[in-house]
């Protein structure tokens, strides 16, 4: 008990680098995989951060998860030859942050990565951020490629409207759904 206890003390959080969209298949494996490699003592949790983003098209909304930093997880264990190895050796796998010899967070960064990661999971977010007088670009309809100001947003409905310039006259396209516009670069002049 005193070992165990000793253990939990030196557990540290690590950032550990996966291939991008494999992230939950090397936690399940990573968690899976534990008892059968006696590494339960050493690997104490792994944490995929997420967060919930609404998408509304084509007038359905779906609430999706997300992951925030893909490519990424992290991992609260003792760090040692065989802990390493383990990690390191399980499928999709490319390393830890830090290279050969991996730093661990701070209590200060854990502390707020993890409270971030809370506040997250309780909430749902936009998928799309316009707000009124953004620059946008229509992508899909009658009116592609034709840039323009938002003038009207309904995030509820996953509307928004946008005034363009047709022939020097300043025209509202009413009833576009989000997806059908992308912020406009800086550079692009309007048509």
């Amino acid at each position: 008990m005193v070992a165990e206890e000793r253990l939990i003390k030196m557990h540290n959080w690590y950032v550990i680098q996966v291939l991008s969209t494999k992230e939950k298949k090397v936690k399940r494996s990573l968690k899976e995989n534990l008892e059968v490699a006696g590494m339960e003592g050493l690997i104490d949790e792994i944490v995929l951060p997420t967060e919930n983003v609404l998408e509304i098209k084509r007038g359905e909304q779906k609430v999706r998860e997300k992951r925030l930093w893909p490519g990424y997880i992290l991992v609260k264990m003792t760090l040692t030859d065989d802990s390493w190895m383990y990690v390191k050796n399980t499928i999709g796998v490319i390393g830890f942050l830090g290279g050969e010899k991996p730093t661990a967070l701070s209590e200060e960064e854990v502390k707020e990565v993890l409270l971030d990661i809370e506040a997250k999971k309780e909430k749902v977010t936009q998928k799309h951020q316009f707000e009124i007088g953004d620059r946008v670009k229509i992508v899909e309809g009658v009116f592609i490629n034709f840039i323009g100001n938002v003038v009207e947003v309904f995030h509820d409905k996953g509307r928004l409207s946008v005034m363009v310039s047709i022939f020097g006259r300043e025209t509202r396209v009413d009833d576009l759904e989000m997806w059908q516009i992308e912020e406009a670069s800086q550079d692009v002049e309007e048509l």
